[in-house]
């Protein structure tokens, strides 16, 4: 739990230098990508700390691709 608590200081301390440019300079686009990019950061960092299994994105595309490959015949050969 200490180490969540020492992930949202961070966090705390980030936005607190960040936000207030952003915000001065009207850049409301590039806040909402900061934002969004720092949210899905924090969420996955909590959950490593945590101990939260977090699927590996590769597992995804080889579901996707792999009937696609397999139609087109470009699995390699297995010799």
């Amino acid at each position: 739990m200490l180490k969540v608590i020492g992930i949202l200081i961070i966090v705390a301390a980030v936005l607190w230098m960040e936000v207030p440019t952003l915000k001065e300079k009207k850049l409301k686009k590039e806040l909402f990508v900061f934002l969004s990019l720092l949210t899905i950061g924090v969420a996955l960092s909590v959950a490593f700390v945590l101990g939260i299994t977090i699927p590996n994105p590769m597992d995804l595309l080889t579901f996707l691709f792999k009937p696609l490959i397999s139609v087109l015949g470009l699995a390699p050969s297995m010799e």
